[in-house]
């Protein structure tokens, strides 16, 4: 038993060099997911639609009950604890995230069953697993982590500051303060939809501004990521090269 849950976490895992039958499962998955979100490309559910739901959600689930039959070798330790610990991981909460649009095509559709459709999208996040540059890509957001969250602060900061600025300066111009919200976070962000313009002298002085700094702002995370990335990749060949 102990071999052959050995062997199932080897295969659901990411799949290494020479594993034909960890391979076939990583693309077998991708395939399944990508299959998944077709419905999604449509404007109403249909008989094709309906067993595609079927089918991938039956997929879903085999996946989702041998990750937690595996927990242990995944948490690294031999322990209910593990099989706990594993459920609230991220990706584990994305798993379970995707198995909930099923619930929706045996339940008479409201406007909040609908809305279960939607968690279709978390299926995407189910890629992570199944490419290697998308593992780096997860490992590199781990290790800057702190470094962006800073930033987003000092985004989110900002975009208050600016809005509550232009909300009590051009009080005329926004119904409520979430419009305010929206200005600042279109400006701060350089798109300029155009739809709020500021008609003062000073509130477009402060469009300016906020536009100047978001431009610096914006660009520090793609910095961090980039850096951090060129670091990941410095590190895995430097690995391989011993």
């Amino acid at each position: 038993m102990s071999d052959f849950k050995k062997r199932t976490y080897e295969v659901i895992e990411v799949s290494s060099i020479g594993d034909a039958s960890s391979r076939a499962y990583d693309v077998l998955m991708t395939t399944t997911v990508i299959v998944g979100m077709i419905p999604l490309t449509l404007k109403a559910d249909n008989k094709y639609t309906f067993w595609i739901e079927i089918l991938t959600t039956i997929i879903f689930l085999i996946d989702y009950i041998a990750r937690i039959y595996t927990a242990d070798y995944k948490m690294g330790y031999k322990s209910v604890k593990a099989y706990i610990a594993y459920l609230f991981t991220p990706l584990a909460i994305f798993d379970f995230l995707s198995l909930v649009p099923a619930i929706y095509l045996f339940t008479p559709v409201s406007s909040t069953i609908g809305l279960f459709r939607l968690f279709r999208i978390f299926r995407v996040l189910k890629l992570v697993r199944y490419s290697k540059t998308m593992v780096v890509i997860a490992n590199v957001l781990r290790k800057v982590k702190k470094q962006l969250m800073a930033v987003l602060i000092l985004i989110t900061l900002y975009i208050f500051v600016s809005a509550m600025l232009i909300f009590q300066l051009e009080p005329d111009l926004f119904t409520n303060f979430f419009d305010a919200l929206y200005w600042a976070t279109i400006s701060i962000t350089t798109i300029g939809y155009g739809d709020i313009s500021p008609t003062t002298s000073v509130g477009r002085f402060i469009t300016m501004i906020s536009a100047l700094v978001g431009v610096a702002v914006i660009a520090l995370p793609t910095g961090i990521i980039t850096a951090a990335y060129m670091a990941e990749i410095s590190r895995k060949k430097s690995k391989y090269e011993l």
